[in-house]
């Protein structure tokens, strides 16, 4: 079974800041650091050190070569990769002293996917395999609906949600991944218990995934709930730590493992995630998570 990536490459611009800047402030950086990243490339990434076979598509401008390697250093495909005339996607990042941060994107290569080209990679799956979507590509609403009449499992991070994201037909995913603040947009209340069990109502045939921050993760699946806090550790960066956690967690799933096996398996990458700085290059290998001790 094989997991393919429609997602975003980004380069990241860090920016350490003391504090995220307030409306009208402006403040100094001590650093300025360039990392590969955007949801997509970070989440194969996570995928492919986990030990899964990860194909990313998506596009690139003619200054996304970085992307590209970092992509291929840790095992991910890039053949369905294609370069674009406008300049890739770029993330303004400021990381704060305490591992908060604050994104500005923008979008370049990343939304200039065609429906040809979607179609062109699509075909080269099978039915069963995996089709991994967030939404900081173009044309969302039409690869879950080409995944699907392909057959393959649509698994769906709706982030950064937007008015493109209720136009979908979500009935067709099978997975979600979101976070408190996606989980209320999608279904008007809020708490996380009240959220968990509205998406599980809403997506009645859906594994619902509900990462939580600092109070751990839900997941709800056939009736059912799994709960997982999370690990005591510093806070360096917490940028990918998200992407870390769907990564680690579909490889869990397709590996054998049981939901809360997943969960935890989850948990510990991104606990290691949030040790490091930068997105992608925060990522863990599954040998270090395996062997990782963490209060």
């Amino acid at each position: 079974m094989k997991v393919l990536n429609f997602g975003s490459m980004n380069i990241d611009s860090v920016y350490a800041v003391d504090h995220i800047v307030n409306g009208g402030e402006t403040i100094a950086s001590s650093a300025l650091d360039l990392f590969p990243g955007g949801k997509g490339l970070n989440q194969s990434v996570a995928l492919a050190r986990a030990g899964v076979e990860t194909f990313h598509a998506g596009a690139v401008g003619p200054d996304g070569q970085m992307l590209i390697d970092v992509l291929n250093e840790s095992g991910v495909s890039t053949q369905f990769v294609k370069e674009s005339e406008i300049r890739s996607g770029n993330a303004i990042i400021q990381l704060a002293a305490n591992g908060e941060n604050s994104i500005i994107l923008f979008a370049g290569a990343n939304r200039t996917l065609t429906r040809s080209y979607i179609d062109e990679v699509i075909d080269a799956f099978d039915e069963g395999d995996i089709l991994l979507l967030q939404n900081e590509i173009n044309e969302i609403s039409y690869l879950i609906e080409a995944g699907y009449k392909k057959g393959l499992r649509v698994a769906f991070n709706p982030s950064p949600f937007d008015e493109n994201i209720p136009a979908c037909d979500l009935q067709k995913v099978s997975v979600f991944f979101v976070n408190e603040i996606e989980g209320a947009q999608l279904t008007g209340v809020a708490d996380s218990e009240n959220i968990c069990r509205k998406l599980a109502e809403m997506f009645p045939v859906a594994t619902i995934v509900l990462t939580l921050g600092s109070d751990g993760a839900m997941l709800a699946s056939n009736g059912r709930v799994f709960r997982h806090g999370v690990y005591d550790v510093d806070v360096v960066d917490s940028t990918a730590a998200g992407d870390t956690f769907t990564g680690y967690f579909m490889a869990a799933i397709l590996g054998g493992a049981s939901e809360s096996e997943a969960l935890e398996q989850a948990s510990k990458a991104s606990a290691l995630a949030i040790g490091k700085k930068g997105a992608s290059t925060s990522i863990p290998y599954k040998d270090q998570v395996r062997d990782a001790r963490l209060p």
